[in-house]
């Protein structure tokens, strides 16, 4: 992993937090444009370490910024909103009614 990879990564994943904002909204605002990019940036972190981990390399084109990279911070982008409702989730359920 190199410094120009996370970067791309980065960037790639605000518009795949977007993406998946919208997605598990489903709406155009999503989670709004911070969280929105907050957890798109996360995700591809997150896509991109788990792609490493298990080997995963769709062989697609190479370019600057492969559909790969855009793959993969969009599957991180949900499971990281999948991770953050399940925690808000745990949170409302112990304080109660």
């Amino acid at each position: 992993m190199t410094i120009g990879k996370i970067v791309v990564w980065l960037i790639v994943g605000a518009l795949a937090g977007t993406l998946a904002g919208r997605l598990m909204t489903f709406s155009k605002r999503g989670f709004g444009f911070w969280s929105n990019m907050a957890v798109g940036m996360v995700g591809a972190l997150v896509g991109a370490f788990l792609f490493w981990l298990f080997h995963i390399d769709l062989h697609l084109a190479e370019i600057k910024v492969t559909f790969e990279d855009l793959i993969s911070a969009f599957v991180g982008s949900l499971l990281c909103i999948i991770v953050w409702r399940l925690i808000r989730k745990g949170i409302e359920k112990r304080q109660g009614p």
